[in-house]
Order: C-alpha cells, then structure tokens, then sequence
C-alpha cells in the first residue's frame, strides 16, 4: 500500500515544477523530498518524475499517481470537517426509546428543543416494551432510553440513570360523583368502586398496586384500557374510578374529575438511562439538558430538586 504522505509529496513536487520549489513549501530540505519520492517509485514499481533541464514533469504514472493524490487530499478534508461536525454535535444520530404514556408530553417538547438546536442531527425515536428498556441501552441498541424506576430498584452497571422527575397519579372519576366534590380524595374511599385500569402489567402499573396495598384494598378492575384517552372515556361513561399519572392528563376529557390523592398518593419516577463509557455526543447532552428543563405538568408532576 502506498505511503498517503508520501503521495503528496510527490505531488508538491509536480505542482511546483521542481524538486528544490516543493521543499521549499512542504518546509523539508530538497534530500528529504527526493527521498520521498524514490521511496515512493520503489512502491509504484516505476519512474514518476523525469527531468526537464533545471527542473522536472511528472512521467504518466506520475501524472496518475497526482491525480490521485488531489483526490484523496479532498476526501481528508472532508472526512476531517465531517468529524468536527460531528463532535461538535452539527450531524450525527441519536437513537431514543420509550414507553408510550411520556411520548406526548414528555419527549415530543424535548426533541423539538434539540431539533432546533442541532437541526443536522438524525433523531430515531421508537416506543419500546418498558421490560426491554435498560437492556436496549446497555447492548448499544439505543442512545438513551425513558424509563420507570421505583425506589427498591437496583442500579445497572455500566448504565448511568439521571432522574428527570417524580409524575404523581390522579383520581379520574365520573364527573357526578359523590367525591367529584372534594379537592383531596383518601385513597381507601375508593376501595369499594369498580375500576378502570389505565396501566399494562409492569413498571407502571406497580405504584397502583403498591398504593393500593398500602390503603388496604386491590382495585376491582372491571374494564382494562389501553391508552389514558380511553381510560378517561370509561370512566366517563360510568364504568368505574381510575388512577391516571399527570403526564397523562394533558388533555382531559369533559366528563371526568381529577382530584388529588392521599393517603398514600402513588408517584412514578422517571429516568433517562444512558451508558456510562457512551462517547462524547453533544447531541446527546442537549436532549439530556432538555428534559430536565421541561416544566412541570400544572398541579402534578414535579422536577427532583
């Protein structure tokens, strides 16, 4: 394989006209240039220059040779300005994974403010099973994942969890109800409704529960929805009494009461997960810096102080 330095010695060398005119540019004695250069016709198997009276041309493997030397001293710089951009965080990709119920009000704000700010860089968002989170992350299938992590959950070594905020659970009743009428609903008061589950099996579905437990009872779930828009649209109708987080409850429908819950009011936490040995993206950092920044959903979930 050809020396690539060597290669643009040669050719300086055809460029300038002179052996004496290359060094003079490159700042290499005229010895170390023509040394350059037999070492590179030793390589290429033939003659590259001959001379023309005080000076020299290249031979035709010469000319081929510095045709190809102008190529690759583009193609350096490309890759050279490309690479700049890249730690900079101008282009590059991020790979993101999540569970539904933060992709609206959570992500969506977030990836918004870093499009803006890094316009260049490929964003590939999916929802992921919540199961499969932390593992997507720590095989290098994601850059950064969204994730629910209750307080007995261990730590993941090589992954790095940066708490983003602590998203409450909400009383979501029929609007004639008889605690529609009170600010504050005791947990136990609804021990005796049917229920309408608004969570799958897994991390968020577990504070129900736990809560639950707590206040002495299991939720009778009498109808399973699969989104929080449909959770709210059962009770409305009368099928039973739901627990909702506030990062749920952008938009509510009008024939629900949200009240606060006590006694003990269930809370997710949510975390970004990202590895701990990842390379430096700035891209990454942005995204990580503009979910800790989002406000807070009105009169629920609330930033780790």
């Amino acid at each position: 394989m050809m020396d690539v330095r060597r290669l643009q010695v040669l050719r300086a060398v055809v460029t300038s006209g002179s052996v004496t005119a290359a060094a003079a540019h490159l700042g290499y004695t005229p010895s170390a240039v023509s040394q350059q250069v037999a070492a590179l016709e030793r390589e290429a198997g033939i003659a590259l220059l001959e001379r023309v009276g005080r000076g020299v041309r290249p031979t035709a493997a010469g000319r081929l040779l510095t045709e190809h030397a102008a190529l690759i001293s583009q193609r350096l710089a490309e890759a050279e300005t490309a690479l700049a951009d890249l730690r900079a965080g101008r282009t590059g990709r991020l790979t993101i994974r999540y569970f539904a119920s933060v992709g609206p009000t959570l992500l969506a704000p977030a990836l918004a403010r870093l499009r803006r700010e890094h316009s260049g860089v490929s964003i590939d968002a999916k929802v992921t099973d919540p199961d499969d989170l932390l593992s997507t992350v720590a095989r290098g299938d994601a850059d950064l994942a969204v994730v629910v992590r209750r307080p007995g959950d261990g730590s993941r070594p090589g992954l790095r969890m940066v708490r983003l905020l602590d998203d409450v659970y909400r009383a979501v009743l029929p609007a004639g109800h008889p605690l529609a009428g009170q600010q504050v609903v005791n947990l136990a008061e609804l021990a005796g409704e049917p229920w309408v589950g608004s969570e799958p099996p897994g991390p968020c579905l577990e504070p129900i529960v736990e809560a639950c437990a707590a206040a002495g009872f299991s939720p009778d779930i009498v109808a399973e929805a699969e989104d929080y828009a449909t959770a709210q649209g059962f009770v409305a109708a009368g099928l039973g009494v739901s627990l909702i987080p506030e990062l749920g409850l952008g938009t509510r429908h009008a024939g629900v009461a949200v009240r606060r819950v006590r006694r003990p009011e269930p809370v997710r936490t949510i975390y970004a997960v990202v590895r701990e040995t990842r390379p430096a993206q700035p891209a990454l950092g942005a995204l990580i810096d503009a979910l800790l920044s989002l406000p807070a959903p009105p009169g629920g979930a609330s930033s780790p102080p």
